[in-house]
């Protein structure tokens, strides 16, 4: 059997996992994220791999990163929580101290990856995922390729200006008014209550629970995501639709969404569009790392 070593290297824990050639993971864990820089966070990746090397004979190890991932190059440009690996050579880093060969993919792209190879998206040949969590991120994948655009940025949606262009455009801008940290936001404010008192959850327990300004705010947040969602349909017309991140995983903002994409719908706009949730979650990105190291061009 044909093993693999996949990281998902995230700013508060790198999730690990041996996998076989068809997904399923056999062993992992989660540990910590080094704090103290470059030098033992690649120890800490090679202390993993010597591990498991003890039962296994691995083919190579995939990586899950975030950031402008260069998959050729293995550099990771832009920023992310862990500035240290950051305009580096990472792939070079750990074939060195491990020797084996090292794929590397931005975790939003191994999401959707994921989604396309085993999940919401499978047998699908063009479908868009959007992330919405702090911000609003996503892919575009195309024939199980990802559309990474001329400087890395394809499938940043969040970037997209949503409001006045003429009157301060980036304060209006998708992830600024339509994430979750924007709802929450929006509710503390309209409460008069500290910045960071709330959470999404609580939002949405808050609105179960009758509070009319949190129903109020969730109605707007789900008109947002429905404008922004119709653009990127009209745009560039995917087959599918899919909903990522941590509120994907409640019914009702999927149902509140797509009652507002029905809504939007006239004599004008005559495209049914509809979203659905993605299937993975927490192992989502170790999925999409595996599925890029084996399809490699």
């Amino acid at each position: 059997m044909k093993a693999y070593m996949v990281f998902d290297i995230g700013g508060t824990y790198i999730k690990y996992a041996v996998m076989n050639e068809q997904g399923m993971k056999l062993e992992g864990g989660k540990v910590p994220t080094p704090q103290e820089g470059l030098e033992i966070f690649l120890q800490k990746v090679s202390d993993i791999v010597t591990q498991y090397q003890q039962s296994y004979t691995f083919q190579g190890i995939a990586l899950s990163s975030p950031g402008a991932v260069d998959v050729k190059s293995g550099y990771i440009g832009g920023a992310s929580a862990i500035p240290y690996i950051h305009g580096i050579p990472m792939t070079d880093l750990i074939k060195e101290r491990t020797g084996l060969d090292v794929s590397i993919e931005n975790d939003a792209n191994c999401a959707a990856l994921a989604e396309g190879w085993l999940g919401a998206a499978k047998e699908r040949d063009y479908y868009i995922c959007i992330v919405i969590g702090t911000g609003i991120g996503g892919s575009i994948v195309m024939n199980q390729t990802i559309l990474r655009g001329a400087s890395l940025h394809g499938g940043e949606f969040g970037y997209m200006i949503m409001g006045d262009p003429l009157n301060n455009p980036m304060r209006s801008i998708w992830s600024q008014v339509a994430s979750t940290n924007a709802l929450v936001q929006e509710v503390e404010r309209r409460k008069s209550l500290d910045k960071g008192s709330l959470d999404g959850e609580k939002v949405f327990r808050m609105a179960a629970e009758g509070d009319t300004i949190a129903n109020e705010c969730i109605t707007i947040f789900y008109k947002k995501l429905a404008a922004g969602i119709y653009n990127i349909k009209y745009a560039l017309d995917p087959e599918k639709i899919l909903i990522g991140g941590g509120i994907s995983k409640r019914p009702e903002v999927i149902e509140g969404i797509n009652q507002e994409l029905k809504r939007l719908k006239d004599d004008i706009s005559t495209l049914a569009i509809s979203v659905e949730a993605c299937q993975f979650d927490n192992d989502a990105n170790l999925i999409g790392a595996l599925f890029h190291y084996l399809n490699r061009k």
